[in-house]
């Protein structure tokens, strides 16, 4: 069972991704392609992207001689480049003492990886064109689906945040329960993670379907992946009437968040939703209650204009 152990301080430093990370949800897919024991469920998906990969990323393979994967390639970017930029920004012994733990036990590696071990500059460009390679094939795709899978989990947690609390948010996710400060995750393999201080981040995956996955090194914030969404194989083509975000909040109430473009009163968003005054207010309450819009006063009027977060998830 995998224990995720929490101070006080950790309370306060837990956040929820606000943006899917392309490195993760890449590693995450990989990791679904190497993973036999779902063959009857995602077979057909996994053997259309093998067929599909490129020779050119077929080093990554390389990396994971033993099923384990170094701890250098836990980023998180927001983007590739800058997900990639900060694999590349691993201090040198870092790289080494990680790539002597992966081949421990696993006979001689392959050239490329003896030259990452030096620290040459081909063997770099080696791993940033597998991994280009790779993205290319199997995620980019689907990246605009999960972008809105990504954006409807975040709204459902905030909201259960703002309604129920941290706790209640927490214990929302697979079959997880809190209690005593350690959060516990049944099913997982036997790990014991100590906060201590550094803060959790929670990020969600749309490809791995396993445990929760841990990133867990020094000096750095706790990133826990974990398992979201309907599973695969992703539709890149969703229904063009799809709305993730619709189905978290309501549609009306989505569409009041996407139309304060500029800060609105309450009978202009009744005029443009085609709702009553009073069901606009309701709806408002509803939303500034979650911390996904702002109400002011001059004088008469009451403005309603959205938060940076409302303004996160109503982006398209």
């Amino acid at each position: 069972m995998l224990r995720v152990h929490f101070t006080a301080e950790d309370f306060t430093r837990v956040r929820f991704a606000p943006r899917p990370s392309p490195v993760p949800e890449l590693h995450a897919a990989l990791m679904m392609l190497g993973a036999p024991h779902e063959e009857l469920l995602f077979g057909r998906w996994r053997g259309r992207l093998l067929r599909a990969l490129p020779g050119a990323a077929e080093p990554l393979a390389d990396l994971v001689p033993g099923g384990a994967a170094p701890y250098f390639l836990d980023v998180l970017g927001e983007t590739r480049g800058e997900g990639l930029a900060l694999i590349r920004s691993a201090r040198p012994e870092f790289v080494r003492s990680e790539l002597e733990r992966v081949y421990a036990g696993q006979g001689a590696a392959p050239p490329w990886i003896r030259g990452l071990h030096r620290g040459d500059a081909a063997a770099w460009r080696v791993l940033e064109g597998a991994q280009r390679a790779a993205y290319e094939t199997v995620l980019a795709p689907v990246w605009p689906l999960v972008q809105d899978l990504h954006r409807a989990e975040f709204t459902r947690h905030a909201l259960t945040v703002a309604e129920r609390g941290l706790g209640a948010a927490l214990t929302a996710l697979g079959a997880a329960r809190l209690h005593d400060g350690v959060w516990e995750w049944p099913g997982s393999p036997p790990r014991d993670v100590r906060l201590s201080g550094r803060g959790l981040v929670l990020l969600p995956t749309f490809h791995w379907r396993g445990a929760p996955l841990v990133q867990d090194l020094p000096d750095r914030p706790v990133v826990l992946t974990y398992p979201a969404g309907g599973g695969l194989p992703l539709d890149p083509t969703p229904p063009s009437g799809d709305d993730p975000l619709a189905g978290v909040l309501g549609r009306t109430r989505a569409e009041l968040l996407r139309s304060l473009t500029e800060p609105r009163t309450t009978t202009e968003l009744a005029r443009r939703l085609g709702v009553s005054p009073a069901t606009a207010s309701a709806h408002t309450q509803a939303l500034r209650a979650a911390g996904l819009l702002t109400t002011t006063r001059t004088g008469r009027s009451v403005h309603h204009a959205p938060t940076p977060l409302g303004e996160l998830l109503s982006h398209r």
